[in-house]
């Protein structure tokens, strides 16, 4: 298939250029991470940031031209995409920000995950590569996604995750009908049985670390965020980081506009893990493209990836736009949590919180300016992990129907 925007796939190791097929995965050379490349001309021929912002289309799909597809065919059946931004006065308050502060609630997609946008667009190639089943590996949220976005369009889809797995993201994964494999071990052990899976049934494969396609589906996050501020780009993008993928999604996304000519200057981002699980940052703080496996230590599941998948791509975003590395405890995520839910009326599970975490301890430690403008990225949805929500928040008030006891609680 021939996309005219789409002048082949580049292995991020050795260089080579391959044909941008739809079931193009790994460098055929090296074996190494691809990324899509764009005749960038093309789209600038195409398509301006005023026509764009006079499309009706309020889904993902509004950006085709900077999109791997030529069309999205019996797809897509759900609205992935048009997240709310919102301007967060309160929460800036509350985190000691003076300059402008925005959160783009991702966890509004229709399964509650920014992943939707790459299982939107897994779905899509599926259909290019003929296929009719779908599978990936993931901690819940890409699981959950793929479950939704392919019973939506008619797939069968065979998910891998770890046994720790939310109940709520296995409930969802039920609900959607896919056939759910809980293994019992860590996510690398998850990721290893689903690849030896794939290959031998033949499904296509969603794991986004493998396919390049998924990245260009997470990376319309950013050309909703640049719309939505009019193409004015704020100072720093806060972004929670696991694999890898969503962190270079961003960044590709903000480099895409910038090649194209639709955004003048390029944000600079904060990479915030886990301190139970940061392999990635720990080796973007030592300017380094070596990193070393760690253990999953930490409530946010979403983001417990010992042994990251896109390494490369996430540090190499990290490096190129200058960005600030922030690891953060889980007592830390869990006061994000409640501080978002409190200040700004968004409910995020740990995973999705764990960007707001960073930006607070970026602020209170100096790494960023008070006076700098921010846009923090929520990538899931609070519900996805009650357990948590409630350890955040607290347990609510228990009394019998008893005015007096309630006069003598609430005074």
């Amino acid at each position: 298939m021939s996309i005219k925007q789409i002048t082949g796939a580049r292995c991020t190791l050795c260089g080579h250029v391959s044909e941008a097929a739809p079931e193009t995965t790994v460098c055929p050379k090296c074996g190494g991470i691809l990324d899509i490349e764009y005749d960038y001309d093309y789209i600038k021929s195409k398509l301006n940031k005023y026509e764009l912002m006079d499309r009706e289309e309020p889904s993902m799909w509004r950006y085709l031209e900077f999109l791997p597809v030529e069309g999205v065919g019996r797809t897509p059946r759900l609205r992935v995409g048009g997240s709310p931004l919102y301007k967060a006065e309160h929460l800036a308050e509350a985190i000691g920000l003076t300059g402008s502060l925005w959160i783009k609630d991702d966890g509004q997609n229709p399964t509650a995950s920014l992943k939707d946008r790459a299982s939107a667009m897994a779905v899509v190639k599926a259909e290019e590569a003929g296929k009719t089943s779908i599978a990936c590996s993931s901690t819940g949220n890409a699981a959950s996604s793929l479950a939704g976005n392919a019973a939506a369009a008619g797939f069968s889809t065979f998910i891998f995750v770890p046994s720790r797995a939310p109940k709520g993201k296995v409930a969802q994964l039920q609900m959607f009908g896919a056939k759910v494999i809980l293994v019992d071990g860590s996510y690398e052990d998850t990721f290893a049985l689903s690849a030896k899976a794939i290959e031998h049934y033949g499904w296509y494969n969603r794991n986004a670390a493998i396919n390049p396609y998924l990245m260009e589906g997470k990376k319309t996050v950013s050309l909703e965020i640049a719309e939505q501020l009019h193409f004015q780009m704020p100072d720093y993008v806060a972004v929670s980081v696991g694999d890898g993928c969503t962190i270079a999604g961003v960044w590709k996304g903000f480099k895409d506009l910038f090649a194209a000519g639709f955004i003048s200057r390029l944000p600079r981002l904060i990479s915030v893990q886990a301190e139970g699980c940061c392999p990635i940052n720990t080796a973007a703080a030592q300017h380094t493209l070596e990193w070393t496996p760690q253990e999953e230590n930490t409530l946010a599941d979403s983001i417990a990836v010992g042994v990251p998948r896109n390494p490369i791509k996430a540090l190499r975003a990290i490096e190129e736009s200058n960005g600030v590395t922030v690891n953060v405890s889980d007592e830390e995520i869990l006061a994000a949590m409640r501080v978002l839910g409190r200040t700004q009326g968004v409910f995020a599970e740990p995973a999705g919180a764990t960007g707001t975490a960073g930006l607070k301890k970026a602020v209170e430690t100096g790494l960023i300016e008070k006076s700098a403008s921010v846009v923090t990225l929520v990538t899931g949805n609070g519900l996805k992990d009650v357990a948590n929500a409630i350890k955040a928040a607290g347990e609510p008030l228990v009394l019998p129907p008893d005015m007096d006891r309630l006069r003598d609680v609430l005074g």
